[in-house]
C-alpha cells in the first residue's frame, strides 16, 4: 500500500535511488497503489553524473511493496521493500537498461513484458 510521501527504492540503473511519492494516478480520488499501478515521484537521492538528478518529476510503476497481495490462486506474495522501475514519459518502457531484485509475474501480465524480460528473477 504505497500513498502520497511514501519514501520508496528506484529499483533499476538510471541514477535514482530514493525517490518520494507525491501522486497515485488514477482518479482524483485514488489514495493508495498497488503492484502494477503508475506513480508520480521526486528524486530523492541520486548517483552523480546520471541522466536522473535530485528533485527530478518522474512516472514509476510499483514493482515491489512490503503490503500482502493475493494471487488468483489464493496464495500471498509480500517483498520486503517498496520499489519502483521509472518508465520513459509517456511510454510503458523502462527508462533503464537494468532492473535489480525479484518482480512478481503480475508485472508482465498487465503489459510490462520489457520489465518482466530486464529483470533477474520472476516470482
Amino acid at each position: 500500500m504505497i500513498q502520497p510521501r511514501s519514501i520508496v527504492q528506484i529499483s533499476d540503473n538510471s541514477g535514482a535511488k530514493i525517490g518520494r511519492i507525491f501522486k497515485v494516478l488514477g482518479s482524483s480520488k485514488k489514495r493508495y497503489a498497488e503492484i502494477g499501478e503508475i506513480v508520480v515521484l521526486s528524486v530523492q537521492k541520486a548517483e552523480p553524473r546520471k541522466s536522473v538528478k535530485k528533485k527530478d518529476v518522474l512516472q514509476a510503476v510499483v514493482v515491489r511493496q512490503k503490503k500482502p497481495f493475493r494471487r488468483k490462486d489464493g496464495s500471498y506474495v509480500r517483498f520486503d521493500e517498496n520499489a519502483v522501475v521509472i518508465l520513459e514519459k509517456g511510454k510503458q518502457d523502462p527508462l533503464a537498461g537494468r532492473i535489480f531484485g525479484p518482480i512478481p509475474r503480475e508485472i508482465a501480465e498487465l503489459g510490462y513484458q520489457k520489465i518482466a524480460s530486464l529483470a533477474p528473477e520472476i516470482v
